[in-house]
């Protein structure tokens, strides 16, 4: 039996987050190679080469060139266990995202050296800011012309609202970028001149006036390294462990992932400082990782992960104890124990059974369809984990079948798709219709094409003006609530778990329903507690 306290120390569980074109999905893939958990990176952008990333399995995926769904992949470094959560950046698929950002215990934010902070950037740094989730900054793409290293700087603190210290500083930049001096440890990482593709030896330093630099880099670039790094240390503060692990503190480190420059600087640095995993509130106590009893929650369903076969995965991120292989766990919700033949961990690309995971590690349980996102599974105390609210959708069609002969695979596909978090379904109380909600436009063309390709049902759309959905809060017996109830009726609908949902056409409307029935309560997430 493996110690549990030496397995958590060992541990350190993050997620990468971005604007779309940032570079994550390259990051991710050379953290891997650093790992050596993959031999060689898949073309990410060329098509001609049709091996597409490693994190991006999904069909869907691979056409578009973006990450839909958060991929989980895990390697070994250094004596340390490493699961990475890759995010979905473009921003329909943010709720996947927010949910992800519940299961890690610290974030990666990777920042373009052209093009800075960008909108879906600031969004999810906000998120991780409200959870007071540790963050390191990663500013990509050095090899191209890009941003001043102290503007960027200054637009990371402005925009994000972070307070930075930069780890590493770059020398020179595009075409004049040399290298990167690297003041964690003190020392120079060389580019080598063919095709700027390749990364030179690094060279340690005890003293930045080393006159040894000046014959590496040129003395203009010297002297200028030499007069940017007392900037850095009369402007930004010392790089504080405690304040980074409060989320007060993010240190800053550069390079270019595509040609693996600043990449290892970055990960030596990250297992060094990350935080191991940590406790979690939930509903009745905070748990905490090296408690013996296993607990754990669902933070993503994914459905057909294999084609062949019609198999559903349910991601659990573990949060304390040690979770086994063919052992009784209690799914909370249901009050009813299940076990698990085959549990998967993720290893890069590969899934592999494994028999014991340990706090930090995501594993993935076959599912028949008990589960839902935010599900807790404990080994027998009746607690739920908080936080993994469904958010209000911003966009609103109704759904027709578009084959009647398909009408079941229809339904069980968008069931099972909802289960995902792919977006939600309301039925209207009054005729039954049904209405998919999403956070972004683009989720429509997924569930149409997952919709024909993995289940063989076809539907079409509607266009429906809505402005927000919002649950139902209020004693159902009250006057007050029969008399709203017969005023919206055409706008009452069922969520998928039969709670009450309000469709709002307008701000307005949520305004003055909410003066005119005061104790009939709206809400804009599906977990009130959580608002």
């Amino acid at each position: 039996m493996p110690d549990l306290i030496k397995e958590i120390e060992k541990r350190k569980t993050f997620g990468i987050i971005s604007h779309p074109d940032a570079g994550k999905t390259t990051l991710t893939e050379k953290l891997l190679l650093f790992g050596g958990a993959i031999q060689e990176a898949g073309a990410v952008k060329s098509n001609k080469i049709k091996k597409g990333a490693t994190s991006d399995f999904m069909e869907i995926e691979r056409q578009r060139g973006i990450s839909v769904a958060t991929s989980v992949l895990a390697f070994e470094y250094k004596g340390h266990k490493i699961n990475i959560l890759d995010t979905p950046g473009h921003k329909d698929f943010a709720e996947d995202t927010y949910r992800t950002l519940t299961a890690v215990d610290s974030v990666i934010v990777v920042i373009d050296v052209a093009k800075g902070v960008e909108e879906q950037t600031e969004k999810l740094v906000q998120v991780c800011r409200m959870r007071n989730i540790p963050m390191l900054v990663f500013i990509n793409k050095l090899d191209r012309e890009g941003k001043d290293a102290f503007d960027l700087l200054d637009e990371v603190e402005q925009k994000l609202g972070l307070s930075v210290v930069p780890l590493s500083l770059p020398i020179g930049m595009g075409s004049d970028f040399q290298g990167i001096y690297n003041i964690w440890e003190n020392n120079i990482q060389l580019f080598l001149e063919e095709k700027k593709q390749k990364v030179g030896d690094t060279v340690k330093f005890d003293n930045i006036n080393d006159a040894a630099i000046d014959e590496l880099i040129g003395e203009k670039a010297a002297q200028t390294l030499r007069d940017e790094l007392e900037l850095v240390q009369s402007v930004y503060p010392e790089f504080n462990r405690e304040d980074y692990m409060n989320g007060d503190l993010q240190p800053v480190f550069f390079g270019s992932a595509l040609n693996n420059f600043g990449v290892r600087e970055l990960l030596d640095a990250f297992i060094e400082i990350a935080p191991m995993p940590q406790p979690k509130e939930s509903d009745t106590r905070l748990v905490k990782p090296e408690e013996n009893t296993f607990t754990g929650f669902v933070f993503k369903i994914h459905a057909n992960m294999d084609p062949k076969h019609r198999d559903r995965l349910a991601f659990v991120k573990i949060v304390s104890g040690t979770f086994k292989r063919n052992e009784n766990y209690l799914l909370v919700r249901e009050g009813k124990k299940m076990k698990f033949s085959s549990p998967n961990a993720f290893f890069a690309d590969k899934k592999e059974v494994v028999d014991e995971s340990f706090p930090g590690d995501i594993v993935g349980l076959h599912d028949t369809g008990s589960f839902r996102i935010g599900d807790t599974l404990t080994g027998g105390e009746k607690l739920s984990f908080k936080g993994i609210p469904s958010f209000s959708p911003e966009h609103f069609r109704y759904i027709n079948n578009n084959d009647p002969l398909k009408a079941k695979q229809l339904a069980k596909g968008i069931d099972q798709l909802m289960d995902e978090g792919v977006a939600q379904l309301f039925t209207l109380e009054m005729n039954n219709r049904k209405i998919i909600g999403t956070v972004g436009a683009l989720q429509y063309e997924v569930i149409q094409y997952r919709l024909e390709h993995e289940y063989g049902a076809k539907c079409t759309y509607e266009p429906l003006s809505m402005h927000k959905a919002c649950w139902v809060e209020a004693d159902e017996k009250s006057e007050e609530f029969k008399e709203f109830a017969r005023l919206k009726q055409r706008f009452l609908a069922r969520d998928k778990y039969n709670q009450l949902v309000f469709l709002a056409d307008s701000s307005f409307t949520i305004h003055m329903t909410q003066e005119k029935f005061p104790n009939v309560k709206l809400h804009f997430i599906s977990e009130f507690n959580q608002e």
